[in-house]
């Protein structure tokens, strides 16, 4: 019997396609966000993916970087539509044959090298502003969400985890850090403020889960539901370092190998990963800090990844 959300995904396709149906399934365990669904008709096989109507605007901007990673050559799935029923917002695309990137016979190595390719191609696209909000289509520009603390820029951002770097701090009270570490992070994220970045689209989900490999070789990449303007190219460094803290993948070599395929050489690579522990040190911070705000469900594990990324920094001092 069918359940809830494969019968939802075949009514927004043939609602769209004018098609009846002739088959569908549930795609599990390669979407943690949105409810995927795979469904044909006599003339179309497609995705179709799912989630709360307030995330419409993340699919707008999913459909925004697919088409803007394509005009640079990356291979992506074509967007046939995005809308929006009463219970969910939802986008409808088309299905790319292959196997998943976890699934595949192909050397991990060798897809995480085509991923720094990729990284290297789409944050060359021009783009403006901050953060993971699309505010303009036509101009590419992107933005960040003012909050208590901070005006939505760069520098604010910096900033606020500056000013948060208190006596008071909620982070020595959790045992991220103490007193005097606090001190020295403050240090660290003042020279982080003075410097100078160049801002790019990164995509901030690479993964293999996120590819497919089809039979000659070719490697899409797939969801660009994080994606947002931000320093590079440590926006998506920083993330698959996260990934290696929570023990997933990119391994040492793999990760090695995404930095080759990005262009980046032997010599320039500890120095580039020495840069990106500062910018993970800083994004924990203010992750956990959302946290004790917004989800205190997920104090606990947002604690483990900054006390990680603090002590990965200071060994390395």
């Amino acid at each position: 019997m069918k359940n809830s959300v494969v019968n939802q995904a075949e009514q927004i396709a043939s609602d769209f396609l004018l098609e009846k149906v002739t088959c569908s399934h549930h795609i599990i365990g390669k979407g943690f966000v949105n409810q995927v669904c795979l469904v044909e008709t006599a003339s179309h096989k497609v995705v179709v993916r799912m989630n709360d109507p307030d995330t419409y605007s993340t699919f707008v901007k999913e459909k925004w970087c697919i088409e803007q990673a394509a005009s640079v050559g990356i291979p992506g799935p074509q967007t046939l539509s995005v809308g929006l029923t009463a219970e969910h917002a939802y986008m409808i695309q088309t299905y790319i044959e292959g196997d998943n990137g976890l699934d595949t016979t192909v050397p991990a190595s060798v897809i995480w090298r085509k991923l720094g390719e990729y990284t290297k191609q789409f944050q060359s696209i021009p783009v403006t502003g901050f953060g993971r909000e699309m505010h303009d289509e036509v101009q590419n520009q992107f933005y960040s969400p003012p909050h208590a603390g901070s005006d939505g820029s760069w520098q604010g951002y910096v900033q606020y985890n500056i000013n948060s770097l208190t006596e008071q701090d909620p982070l020595i009270e959790l045992g991220v850090i103490t007193m005097k570490e606090s001190q020295v992070a403050r240090q660290w994220f003042e020279q982080l403020k003075m410097q100078k970045f160049r801002f790019g689209l990164c995509h901030v989900d690479l993964s293999l889960k996120n590819t497919i490999v089809s039979s000659t070789g070719e490697i899409t990449l797939l969801d660009w539901g994080n994606a947002e303007v931000t320093v590079v190219p440590y926006g998506d460094i920083i993330q698959l370092m996260q990934c290696q803290l929570r023990g997933e993948g990119p391994d040492k070599e793999e990760l090695k190998a995404f930095l080759e395929g990005y262009g980046t050489s032997t010599q320039e690579q500890e120095r580039e990963l020495n840069q990106a522990r500062y910018m993970l040190l800083l994004k924990a911070f203010d992750t956990l800090r959302w946290a004790i705000d917004r989800s205190p469900d997920q104090i606990e594990f947002y604690t483990v990844l900054a006390k990680q990324a603090f002590d990965q920094v200071w060994r390395h001092q």
